[in-house]
């Protein structure tokens, strides 16, 4: 079974998933966007973590010839805490 990466568990790192692995294919984003019927700016928000409705991220990865799965997420590790949490930090700071 091919996987991007390990457990993707926030929207930054499914967006990362898509960005790379539409890299390593060659896949331009007008393309892509194109097949999934789709804007660019809705598949560069999708890369970048940002909102997208389901049926988008779903076009999106049916383009690119992806399919997500469910698995148990189990308990995060430090660096995921750490990840999700600095990312706070840096919403609350900007806040401020």
């Amino acid at each position: 079974m091919f996987t991007i990466m390990g457990k993707l568990k926030l929207p930054a790192d499914l967006g990362k998933a898509i960005a790379q692995y539409r890299a390593d294919n060659k896949l331009t984003a007008v393309d892509v966007a194109r097949k999934a019927g789709r804007s660019r700016t809705v598949l560069h928000k999708l890369e970048r973590g940002d909102d997208v409705t389901v049926a988008s991220l779903f076009d999106i990865l049916r383009a690119m010839g992806l399919s997500l799965s469910l698995q148990k997420a189990g308990m995060p590790t430090l660096d995921e805490m750490q990840r999700r949490f600095a990312d706070e930090d840096d919403v609350d700071a900007h806040a401020a």
